[in-house]
C-alpha cells in the first residue's frame, strides 16, 4: 500500500471516529455571553487575520498593533504561526493536509478567545483561500478582518530573517510557500498593507483607523 493510500485511510478513520464522538456530545451554554465579556472590556470582539508570505512582516505588524491596542487600554492577544507550532500544533508538518488542519485549529482557538471578549490577532502564512474562508465562516458578519500583508516574494527572500528561503532554495525545506508550494493571494481582503513601502507605524495607524470606523474601539 502506498504512503498516500495509508494517509487517506488514516484520515478516513479519523473522520469516522470524530463523527461518532460528536454524536455523544452536547453544547453547554455558559452563564456569561460574549457581549457581556466585551462590554466589561469596553471593546468589540473581533479577529484580525494577518496573511502573507514568510518574511512579509506579519508578526512584526501584529506585535506593533498589539502594543498600540494595549496603549489604548484594549485587551488583545496574538496567535503567531511559529509559536503555535511549538505547542498546540507541534504534531503537524507542512504538507497540504497538515496546513489545512493547522489553520482549522487556529480558527477554533481564535473563536474561543473572541468569545472571551478579546481582540484576536493572528499571524499565519495561511496560503490557501479555502482555509481562510473556512475560518471567516466561523464568525458573525464583519468580525473577521482579513489583512493581506502584501510584500513581493523578492523582498521577502531578500529579508529572509530566519534563513528559510535560502534553505528552501537549496532543497532543504520541502513544501515551502512561495518556492515549491503555492500562496493564493486574498481576492477581497478587508485591508491590504504594504510593508515594503510604508512603515510599520503607518500601517498600524491604518488598521486602528479602520477599527475605529467600524465602531470596534
Amino acid at each position: 500500500m502506498s504512503e498516500e493510500m495509508v494517509e487517506n485511510e488514516h484520515s478516513a478513520e479519523q473522520k469516522a471516529d470524530s463523527k461518532q464522538v460528536g454524536q455523544n456530545l452536547t453544547w453547554h451554554t455558559q452563564a456569561l455571553t460574549q457581549t457581556q465579556r466585551s462590554k466589561q472590556k469596553n471593546q468589540a470582539s473581533f479577529t484580525v487575520w494577518f496573511t502573507g508570505l514568510s518574511g512579509s512582516g506579519k508578526s512584526t505588524l501584529a506585535n506593533a498593533l498589539d502594543l498600540e491596542l494595549f496603549k489604548l487600554n484594549k485587551h488583545s492577544y496574538i496567535l503567531d504561526g511559529d509559536n503555535v507550532r511549538h505547542g498546540l500544533n507541534k504534531d503537524l508538518g507542512f504538507s497540504d493536509v497538515d496546513r489545512v488542519e493547522n489553520i482549522r485549529r487556529i480558527g477554533e482557538v481564535s473563536k474561543l478567545l473572541g468569545d472571551a471578549g478579546l481582540i484576536v490577532l493572528t499571524a499565519f502564512i495561511s496560503p490557501f483561500t479555502a482555509d481562510r474562508d473556512l475560518v471567516r465562516e466561523m464568525y458573525p458578519e464583519g468580525r473577521f478582518i482579513e489583512v493581506y500583508v502584501k510584500t513581493p516574494l523578492s523582498i521577502c527572500e531578500e529579508r529572509d530573517p530566519k534563513g528559510l528561503y535560502k534553505k528552501a532554495r537549496a532543497g532543504q525545506i520541502p513544501n515551502f510557500t512561495g518556492i515549491d508550494s503555492p500562496y493564493q493571494e486574498p481576492v477581497s481582503p478587508e485591508i491590504v498593507v504594504d510593508n515594503h513601502n510604508q512603515s510599520v507605524e503607518e500601517n498600524v495607524q491604518k488598521l486602528i483607523a479602520y477599527f475605529s470606523s467600524k465602531g470596534f474601539l
